[in-house]
């Protein structure tokens, strides 16, 4: 008998194993996201985040996989998305899924879109672009509102300043569902729930706080609500909260990128979302 996933965690995890803290060699991540693509759990896994400086080494080890088949996402600075993205087009394996989009210190937000239709030109491809943590944000939101494009937020990172806390992250969801800007999130969100990161003492975000955080603000909520949901650190009481969310509040939070695909799914079944079928023989 099969196993269903439900909606609300389908697709959620981008499998970014490569990046830190995973550092997984890119020879291993490759095969092993093959498994996670082929497990009980595959609905949950989303597509594989490779960084575009890294293409070349990904040529060779998809070469023999069928015709587009490879789902990527795409991370790369702005100048260089549309030789990023035509090099992905003359790989037959891959399946362009996203282009993440990093903005140098020096880019404008008014020159973000015009600059993002030019790299693409005709194609069709979900795009999100990180969102700086500085003055340009407003702007950018407000750039980005009625383009079809989406945001990126960075929540977490290898230094404890790279962490936004949860005010500053409140804010931020809070101004994208003002302007209808779906995102996903980056980087930092190790555990299902709150916590302080034993062996570097960083406080890290919940990806289901961040997730009912999503939902409150779709029902009004105020920045100091969500400010408070992402900080609530008991597992049942926010397990309870994820219970009674719409799969809808998933067209807000789109994904997040984790170095491990089997802990959020071992996790989500330790809180009782999850059919624990679904951890059997994991990957």
């Amino acid at each position: 008998m099969s196993v269903e996933v439900p909606p609300l965690f389908a697709g959620l995890c981008d499998d970014a194993a490569v990046f830190p803290p995973g550092n997984l060699p890119l020879a291993d991540a490759v095969p092993a996201h093959a498994q996670h693509r082929a497990a009980a759990y595959a609905p949950m896994v989303g597509a594989f985040v490779l960084a575009a400086k890294d293409l070349e080494g990904l040529a060779s080890l998809v070469a023999s996989l069928a015709p587009r088949s490879f789902r990527l996402s795409l991370t790369v600075p702005l100048r260089q998305v549309a030789a990023a993205v035509g090099y992905v087009d003359a790989l037959a394996a891959a399946q362009l899924e996203s282009v993440e989009v990093a903005l140098p210190d020096d880019a404008r937000p008014a020159e973000v879109v015009p600059s993002l239709e030019r790299a693409l030109g005709d194609r069709s491809v979900p795009v999100f672009v990180e969102l700086p943590r500085d003055e340009r944000r407003a702007k950018l939101v407000d750039a980005l509102l009625g383009t079809g494009l989406m945001a990126k937020l960075r929540t977490g990172g290898v230094r404890a300043d790279l962490y936004p806390d949860e005010s500053e992250l409140a804010a931020a969801v809070a101004s994208l569902a003002a302007a209808g800007v779906p995102f996903k999130a980056t980087a930092g969100l190790h555990h299902a729930v709150r916590n302080t990161d034993r062996q570097t003492g960083f406080e890290q975000h919940g990806f289901l706080n961040l997730l009912t955080a999503s939902g409150a603000v779709l029902d009004g909520a105020g920045v100091d609500e969500l400010a408070n949901l992402l900080a609530d650190r008991d597992g049942t009481r926010v397990a309870d909260r994820v219970r009674t969310l719409p799969a809808e509040v998933r067209d807000t939070f789109r994904s997040f990128g984790t170095c491990s695909i089997t802990e959020p799914v071992e996790e989500l079944a330790g809180l009782g979302l999850i059919d624990t079928r679904l951890t059997e023989n994991l990957a």
